[in-house]
């Protein structure tokens, strides 16, 4: 499978004219979260929720931020935790971002693929 880049911004949702810039992520169908570069997330006032355990692909538990944050990307919209990524953490676009944003990913045609949402 090939690297999927896509555009992702953050939204502060208590003050939506408070954002991120849009930033290169990669699409990870792996991670569950989302995670953005903590200054950023902070410089649009997100502010961190808490803490979570996350296990690496090295098998390292690491220990990060999370927050809440309205999360844009390709025309789509949905509100989500996010992570504040440290220094030398890669961005990424998680899973319940694109589950949120009611899209399939097209990993050869690098796209999303809206599709509709169950509701059971």
């Amino acid at each position: 499978m090939s690297k999927y880049i896509v555009n992702l911004s953050a939204i502060n949702p208590k003050e939506e004219h408070r954002n991120t810039p849009a930033v290169d992520v990669m699409v990870d169908t792996v991670s569950l979260l989302s995670w953005l570069p903590k200054k950023m997330l902070l410089e649009a006032g997100i502010t961190p929720r808490g803490t979570k355990y996350f296990l690496t692909i090295t098998n390292e538990t690491i220990e990060r931020e999370y927050g809440y944050a309205i999360l844009k990307s390709e025309g789509y919209s949905t509100v989500d935790e996010i992570v504040f990524a440290e220094e030398g953490d890669m961005s990424l676009l998680g899973v319940r971002t694109i589950e949120g944003f009611g899209v399939m990913v097209d990993n050869i045609g690098h796209r999303f693929v809206a599709t509709t949402t169950l509701a059971v």
